[in-house]
């Protein structure tokens, strides 16, 4: 098993009030199917710390893959799968903005170049 960790960033920046649903939405319907595509949810962060009727509320939850060979499984399971676009598409609503990253250490970029 490769042990250079490949971070998934997602960032989502929400409408005033739709944070906590879409927590909710995320773990439970996105979560179990990102899990089958071989992610590991590492954690989930909510900017700014708090509830603050009519502000914005920004959630980044980041997954791991043990390495690109993984990477890539997860990569093309989810492009085969009209299950994710659509589980995003019925949240666009709550959204304002959004992204995704990925990221890894940077003593293993170098090897993560090698594929």
């Amino acid at each position: 098993m490769d042990d250079r960790t490949i971070y998934i960033i997602d960032r989502i920046v929400l409408r005033p009030g739709s944070a906590p649903a879409f927590i909710e939405a995320y773990l439970s319907a996105y979560a179990p199917q990102a899990r089958e595509r071989g992610l590991t949810l590492d954690r989930i962060l909510v900017s700014p710390p708090a509830w603050i009727d009519g502000e914005t509320n920004t959630v980044t939850a980041t997954w791991t893959v043990p390495g690109p060979k993984s990477w890539w499984a997860a990569a093309v399971s989810a492009r085969h799968d009209p299950e994710p676009a659509r589980w995003w598409e019925s949240m666009a609503p709550m959204i304002v903005e959004r992204t995704r990253s990925m990221a890894s250490h940077a003593e293993d970029v170098e090897g993560l170049c090698d594929v």
